[in-house]
């Protein structure tokens, strides 16, 4: 939940309202009330009202809901559907994709299997992409030629996306491998590619680089409020419940 600090400009605390941890921003879900007292999830951190916080898991929310949390939490009756948890997910991976449409649209990313181990060998790579439905072939052989290039220097390859996805998001055709150039969306791209690994309880290997944040850039959330006005769907897209807009 969110408590003042003791000085005025202070942020708000945050603490996950199942395990009361202290959360940063990035690695916290806000969730608030609608006028019916529905919970909802408010990953923009911009609806009014009392805020709610669970730590960015699908397993937390879960039991939020089990154990009565969110009434704990706002002081009231409050309704958590059944399917809350798939909800979360639904729209984490909207925003990663929607982040990876602007980085394309930025000419960030690479596609083609020839084309992106030259970019690894120019070394202007930020992370690769792989579709977790492509063969593990071509994984391994981009991954040595990360190695090669890199050495231990970590470039994140990021799995959370089927080939379906990335066509959608790119606008390609049988997208299976991808490569992130340096850039303010290609990091924020990156950061909400590990929250949605966070969620999903998977390994890290989305993680940013150092510092790197979903607030980091201001052009780059400029850029994503932008993208989300243009589509009319304020990043929930097609195919999410009305009660939750």
């Amino acid at each position: 939940m969110e408590r003042k600090g003791s000085r005025a400009s202070a942020e708000p605390e945050r603490s996950c309202v199942v395990t009361r941890a202290k959360l940063e921003p990035e690695n916290g879900i806000r969730f608030v009330l609608d006028p019916e007292n529905r919970v909802t999830p408010d990953l923009k951190r911009k609806l009014p009202g009392r805020g709610v916080w669970v730590g960015v898991s699908k397993a937390l929310v879960a039991q939020a809901i089990k154990k009565g949390a969110f009434s704990r939490g706002f002081k009231t009756q409050a309704i958590a559907s059944a399917d809350l948890p798939d909800l979360v997910e639904q729209l984490l991976l909207r925003d990663a994709l929607q982040a990876l449409s602007l980085a394309n649209k930025a000419g960030l990313v690479t596609t083609g299997f020839a084309k992106i181990e030259s970019a690894v060998a120019g070394g202007n790579i930020l992370a690769l992409i792989h579709a977790e439905d492509g063969g593990a072939d071509g994984k391994r052989k981009l991954g040595q030629s990360l190695r090669r290039k890199f050495g231990d220097e970590r470039r994140p390859q990021i799995g959370n996306f089927v080939s379906e996805q990335l066509d959608l998001a790119l606008g390609r055709t049988n997208v299976i491998h991808a490569a992130v150039g340096h850039g303010p969306t290609a990091k924020v791209f990156l950061a909400s590619s590990r929250r949605l690994a966070l969620y999903r309880g998977q390994s890290d290997e989305a993680a940013p680089d150092e510092g790197a944040t979903l607030e980091q850039d201001v052009e780059a959330d400029k850029a994503l409020e932008q993208g989300f006005k243009a589509d009319d769907t304020n990043g929930l897209g097609p195919g999410t419940h009305d009660r939750y807009e």
